[in-house]
């Protein structure tokens, strides 16, 4: 049985979904951004309980079919911005129409119906988080940074960057370290 998941977008929500399956005695084979598939057939109880727990941890069951597609586009967006490491560039617009085998305009008008912001918007709110993890890090010049997240430069990269955040990469940088002195990471 193959049941889809909004808002599941990190693996701690995986590993909550995965804890919650474990509770409720259900056992998913597959367990991936935004969907699951469990070995039975779950009943309706069993449904409930899980979107109930769910809820808890801003997780929920879907059932719509543009949800699901709504949710789709979400997942390969954060897969394409966090766990892509091709430095070639992406034309976002190709990749989603191929990996979602839709139409682009029909994504992105749905996109923008449901959600209230573009495609292009919420790729953008993505990659700027991305870029903050990458700064924070501090592993990464910002000029491989800007290269790494398909940016034409680092002006560009600094100017998206400012006007998302409010802030310049450095400034962000400098605040983002002291903000997070004193605490200690496993």
């Amino acid at each position: 049985m193959k049941l889809y998941i909004r808002n599941m977008v990190c693996i701690r929500c995986k590993m909550i979904v995965e804890q919650e399956l474990k509770r409720l005695f259900l056992h998913g084979i597959i367990v991936e951004l935004g969907e699951i598939e469990i070995l039975e057939n779950a009943t309706a109880v069993q449904l409930e309980q899980l979107n109930t727990a769910l809820l808890k941890y801003d997780l929920e069951l879907m059932d719509c079919r543009k949800s699901i597609l709504i949710e789709k586009i979400k997942k390969v967006i954060v897969e394409m911005v966090h766990y892509i490491d091709d430095p070639e560039k992406i034309n976002f617009s190709n990749y989603l129409s191929k990996k979602l085998n839709h139409n682009y305009t029909y994504l992105a008008n749905l996109f923008s119906e449901t959600v209230g912001i573009t495609i292009e918007q919420y790729i953008i709110s993505h990659k700027i988080e991305r870029v903050k993890e990458l700064l924070f890090y501090d592993e990464l010049s910002l000029t491989e940074i800007s290269y790494k997240m398909h940016y034409s430069s680092v002006a560009h990269l600094s100017n998206q960057f400012k006007k998302t955040t409010g802030l310049t990469p450095s400034h962000f940088k400098k605040f983002g370290t002291h903000r997070f002195e004193g605490i200690v990471t496993p």
